[in-house]
């Protein structure tokens, strides 16, 4: 048994107790799923080896040597302008979270496909995948009311922001890759704009759905934090259009379920 689906591709059937490629996912979305918990941290992450990228001094390097960067303000009426306070608490609150949700959904996925994702190049992206946002507009970026459309589109220029200051360094093509493409899906209906042959695989999908979780569940400037069901119920909706995969979605759920029991959907 194989195929590719959802942009995953799995080779054979999940084990003796595991999920078959060809299993649907229950109407209800924690019926049956999973209550393990974590005995231990799958990445051993230590984010202060990524700080050599996200120092003002190396993004202003950055900024200053890639004209990629500045046609992207340009285009979008930004200024080149580092706000490193924004930076420090994604990096210390978002990103970590992100990590850590990631790490959770890795722990809980089928064996079989935990060969398939790339550990070291998840953890990082994990923490780097917003430092494109240090050069949104504070005024965009923290504020207290729904984004016009023209403020949309200039915070959807985060991702590729970020991949645009980190891709001058040594940071491995597949980690930039999942930088650039975090808000994208196996539809390719998310940003930017990816090629035709776009995969998102599982390492993606990992990416994906644990920094949104992290979004729903924590506070913002626009917004109060949501419970753990409510955010899970939004997610939920996105398993159903095919933007992220059950097994994915099953694995994040066994995560949150092991840091802080649920009720049972009924």
């Amino acid at each position: 048994m194989g195929g590719n689906f959802f942009g995953l591709n799995v080779v054979k059937h999940l084990g003796a107790n595991g999920l078959y490629s060809t299993q649907r996912i229950n109407n209800n979305p924690y019926m049956n799923f999973g209550q393990g918990q974590l005995e231990r941290d799958t990445f051993e992450y230590n984010s202060n080896s990524l700080g050599r990228y996200t120092s003002e001094a190396s993004l202003a390097q950055r900024l200053k040597t890639n004209p990629k960067i500045r046609e992207i303000l340009r285009q979008n009426g930004m200024k080149a302008e580092l706000n490193m306070e924004n930076l420090r608490t994604l990096l210390a609150g978002h990103a970590k979270d992100t990590q850590k949700i990631a790490d959770g959904i890795y722990d809980h996925l089928p064996v079989a496909l935990k060969y398939e994702v790339n550990q070291k190049s998840l953890s990082d992206a994990c923490y780097l995948h917003d430092v494109g946002k240090a050069l949104i507009p504070d005024e965009i970026l923290n504020k207290p009311a729904r984004l016009t459309p023209e403020e949309e589109k200039i915070m959807h220029t985060h991702s590729e922001l970020s991949y645009e200051l980190l891709k001058g360094t040594d940071i491995n093509p597949k980690t930039l890759d999942l930088i650039k493409y975090h808000h994208q899906n196996p539809l390719g209906s998310g940003y930017p704009q990816a090629k035709p042959d776009f995969n998102a695989d599982v390492t993606l999908q990992i990416l994906s759905a644990a920094d949104k979780y992290s979004a729903l569940t924590e506070k913002r400037s626009y917004k109060e934090p949501l419970l753990p069901e409510k955010a899970l119920g939004i997610m939920y909706k996105d398993v159903k259009e095919g933007k992220i995969h059950p097994f994915v979605f099953k694995a994040l759920v066994a995560h949150v379920r092991a840091q802080s029991p649920m009720p049972q959907a009924v």
